[in-house]
């Protein structure tokens, strides 16, 4: 049976604002990361879209995005954190290597890539096994929704995805222990 997975980032925060890496370390949502999170919410009760089950990364800005998006109890996982930046965590974007960043990050006490990944695909996979889990609302980080992203492209239905705004909504089917996202939407907050 086909099951769906709607994977978001969190709103914006006051590091995004000021171009800090965040990783495991925390921000509160800004003003415009809490209306993002009222329009993403916004979005599923226009398309009629409900969810059985929701989770959060265990971070302050999953969870006041998840909180702003639906009022219905959710589980934290650790499983859903952001990628460990290990000593980079609170320092300048301008610090980051180029992309892929690969294992950089391991060299200054963070989390190899595909340590990284294979803690979202374990994760996301609990989730989606579980039987009561029709369609799931899973709230996480940017880097997160990239590498679990990356780690299906070759069953995407959308190919490639690349900048994953706050509040970008990605859209999976889960079937047979497998995931294939089959819609990414980016709102336009260019405007606000």
């Amino acid at each position: 049976m086909k099951k769906t997975l709607y994977l978001m980032r969190h709103g914006q925060t006051l590091f995004n604002v000021r171009k800090k890496i965040q990783g495991f370390c925390d921000a509160p949502l800004t003003e415009l990361g809490i209306y993002q999170a009222q329009v993403a919410g916004d979005y599923f009760k226009k398309n009629g879209i409900t969810f059985g089950a929701a989770y959060s990364s265990t971070s302050e800005r999953a969870c006041d995005t998840l909180e702003l998006i639906t009022d219905m109890p959710y589980t934290r996982l650790k499983g859903l954190k952001e990628w460990n930046f290990g000593t980079f965590e609170g320092e300048s974007e301008d610090l980051n290597p180029p992309l892929p960043y690969g294992d950089f990050f391991a060299g200054f006490g963070g989390e190899r890539e595909m340590d990284f990944r294979a803690r979202l695909v374990e994760t996301m996979e609990s989730i989606m096994s579980q039987e009561d889990h029709d369609a799931v609302l899973a709230v996480s980080h940017g880097a997160a929704c990239a590498q679990f992203a990356r780690h299906w492209e070759a069953n995407s239905k959308t190919g490639p995805i690349k900048g994953l705004k706050n509040c970008c909504i990605l859209k999976f089917e889960y079937e047979n222990g497998h995931f294939t996202l089959v819609d990414f939407m980016n709102h336009d907050f260019a405007k606000v």
